[in-house]
């Protein structure tokens, strides 16, 4: 789709055959060629703007999940929609930043206008700019659909004057046409280029396996998990740091986070202990941040093995940095024995969950071949290097 056309899909016409397009969508579910042809039919627009009507609804629909409600008034690129930050995610950057008391932020690689969403609807001055005109087109497009304001203009990244903004946001392409790119030179722009905005005030959106030697001593790198998927990381530099390392976890009941100041362990030594009445299994942000022995603490407990990121405990807490199961009992950990084990106990159906041990779920699901009418969770690890086996279910406390 080139400017022109996404220009016209925002005239009278084309929000009619926008609406055209939602029809056709709605009537061939899962039959693009059908709704295609419907909508050519209908709409009385040539092949080029019918396309790109029925790839907008398409791409509404497929936004939904990730930008709520909002994505059935947005307008999206595939790729630009593929890299925007989820709705709560950029929300909680962008009340950060109103914390912060900056006033004004750049988004540098604006793409779609996602971050520039949170952003103005925060209350922050918002402005964004891109290399991609359509992209900058969806942008100011967005922006206006949500009755939001917000500059956008095309520009090169690299050279903008971001000096008379009170913060900078960034979020480096890490894809390129033959896929996901992992050296950091080979983003877009270049860690080079990131570098030097975390000597300001900025913070940069970066892949959640960024490697800790990577991150810059004065900047706190903070890892983001949406209903227990890791979204991202974010490096806030030292003038919007308030730590070094921290879990921000996103669920139903709202948000929590956690820092190494929640850490009595940290730089310590790591808290090793038995099987207790639980198993917790903390969230990925957790993880990726470094802070496992924070969960431990939380929970009165200790990890079953100095390199693996499971805690166990006599006492039963909800937590939303880890979930709880309670461990119903310890079975053989040989493959023979084990599935004597589960075929006493009637269990036909396995979720099986490992971490520190080289085990193929699937393939071993499938050769203990169990017959039964009972469910369970199986939890394969190692206990002080020592696999084991935990029959486990989900902790209600």
């Amino acid at each position: 789709m080139d400017v022109e056309t996404f220009e016209w899909l925002l005239t009278a016409n084309g929000q009619r055959l926008l609406v055209q397009a939602a029809h056709s969508y709605a009537d061939h579910p899962g039959d693009p060629v059908a709704a295609a042809s419907s909508l050519r039919s209908v709409g009385g627009a040539d092949a080029e703007r019918s396309a790109a009507a029925l790839t907008q609804v398409q791409l509404r629909v497929r936004a939904v999940p990730k930008l709520g409600e909002d994505a059935l008034r947005m307008y999206f690129t595939p790729d630009g929609l593929e890299q925007a930050t989820r709705t709560r995610v950029a929300e909680h950057r962008a009340a950060r930043l109103v914390a912060a008391d900056v006033g004004t932020v750049i988004d540098l690689g604006c793409g779609i206008g996602g971050d520039l969403v949170a952003f103005s609807r925060a209350g922050l001055t918002a402005a964004g700019v891109d290399l991609d005109p359509v992209r900058v087109a969806v942008a100011r497009a967005n922006l206006g659909a949500l009755g939001l304001p917000g500059a956008v203009q095309v520009a090169d990244l690299t050279e903008v004057d971001a000096s008379g903004f009170g913060a900078t946001f960034a979020d480096p392409a890490r894809r390129s046409g033959r896929g996901r790119v992992f050296d950091v030179e080979g983003w877009t722009p270049p860690w080079s280029f990131v570098a030097g905005l975390l000597r300001g005030r900025s913070v940069v959106k970066v892949a959640p396996g960024i490697p800790h030697t990577l991150v810059p001593g004065d900047v706190e790198a903070e890892w983001v998990s949406d209903h227990g998927e890791v979204k991202e990381a974010a490096l806030w530099s030292s003038y919007l740091a308030t730590c070094r390392r921290r879990a921000t976890v996103i669920g139903s009941g709202g948000l929590a986070t956690l820092t190494e100041e929640d850490d009595p362990y940290d730089g310590q030594s790591r808290p090793v202990r038995d099987v207790g009445a639980y198993l917790y299994e903390p969230d990925g942000a957790v993880i990726r941040a470094g802070l496992v022995t924070a969960v431990a603490a939380g929970v009165q407990g200790g990890l079953l093995d100095p390199h693996i990121a499971y805690v166990t405990s006599d006492m039963g807490f909800r937590s939303p940095f880890a979930r709880a199961y309670s461990i119903i009992e310890e079975l053989p950990y040989r493959e023979k024995q084990l599935k004597a084990a589960l075929r006493a106990r009637r269990i036909g159906a396995l979720t099986i969950k490992k971490r520190g041990v080289e085990i193929s779920p699937e393939t071993l699901r499938q050769r203990l071949a169990l017959r039964g009418e009972t469910s369970a969770t199986l939890v394969l690890t190692r206990r002080a290097g020592t696999g084991i086996a935990l029959l486990v279910e989900p902790s209600v406390n």
